[in-house]
């Protein structure tokens, strides 16, 4: 049953006209008759009738009403969990982030939120393909993705915030002939090994761009999805590979070393996604607030991404 037509029946025995009904919600007599008759059509007895001038409720419309009074503080009583449960700065968000991300914000978003008062976090990693983030947003309230600058954007539908914006340079050994050179040109890497990703992962239209400016396919001698497993293959071979700035930077003074590509210009978004209604949420905010706090660029590094 329809819960409006239900609180018009309940008005209607409380106030005891449809003239009353109709000045108390602010609607015409006529379109108050018009809902209690689909009501009464949906029920096998009659639920009013008339009593000279007036309609009155029936022993079962009496009955129906005191159920709608029910109803209506259930109701009521729901609307006030719903409410308690969206502002509540405490409640439990789920987060879920592909591999570098994950690494890069879990640990200090933990310790960020550890004291009382804040979000419960549940962190979960997802190394998926672009396409692929969008979907997660129904099991995670939020997604940490990532794509690079010249690929589709995410589905309108979502809530998508800005977290960081990168550039992608080439990731070689400290051995490497070239890895003493401020930067290097796609010339200089067409014979070179290359570490890719999988088929459909975001990184991989970057290695393709590098392969168009070139001229011809690259020599693609492995393929792997995580930075770091990608850095300490790196770091023992003449590969090379695209590799974040920031997030996934390998440590200075390590076996590898980040060399930018002067000749074209790869960059790479991380954005978080989740469903609009989601944001309607205390904690969630809360939660989103302390991401965008650890990625503000730090001053002193030239705007390395906070550890």
């Amino acid at each position: 049953m329809d819960l409006h037509q239900l609180r018009l029946l309940r008005e209607l025995g409380e106030r005891g006209s449809l003239a009353a009904v109709a000045r108390a919600l602010h609607v015409s007599p006529s379109a108050v008759s018009q809902q209690l008759t689909a009501l009464q059509r949906r029920t096998e007895v009659p639920l009013t009738e008339r009593r000279g001038r007036t309609l009155a409720l029936t022993g079962a419309g009496q009955a129906l009403a005191e159920a709608a009074m029910r109803v209506g503080v259930a109701m009521s009583s729901a609307e006030q969990a719903v409410s308690r449960y969206v502002q509540d700065p405490t409640a439990t968000v789920t987060i879920c982030a592909f591999n570098s991300a994950g690494m890069t914000y879990f640990g200090p978003l933990l310790a960020d939120l550890s004291g009382e008062g804040n979000p419960r976090l549940i962190c979960h990693d997802r190394d998926v393909g672009q396409n692929a983030f969008p979907a997660l947003t129904a099991d995670y309230d939020l997604v940490l993705a990532h794509r690079l600058g010249h690929s589709a954007r995410w589905p309108p539908s979502l809530t998508v915030l800005p977290l960081v914006s990168e550039p992608l340079d080439v990731a070689m050994s400290v051995r490497h002939p070239l890895a003493g050179r401020p930067d290097v040109g796609v010339s200089e890497l067409i014979d070179e090994e290359w570490v890719s990703v999988q088929d459909g992962f975001p990184l991989e239209s970057a290695v393709q761009s590098i392969a168009v400016h070139a001229g011809g396919p690259l020599n693609i001698t492995h393929r792997i999805n995580e930075f770091f497993v990608a850095a300490a293959l790196i770091a023992n071979s003449p590969a090379g590979a695209p590799m974040p700035r920031h997030t996934a930077a390998p440590r200075r003074g390590g076996p590898v070393v980040l060399k930018p590509l002067r000749d074209l210009e790869l960059s790479r978004h991380v954005d978080i996604l989740c469903r609009p209604e989601t944001l309607h949420r205390t904690a969630v905010r809360n939660v989103v607030d302390a991401l965008r706090n650890r990625a503000i660029p730090a001053p002193e590094d030239g705007g390395r991404m906070s550890p």
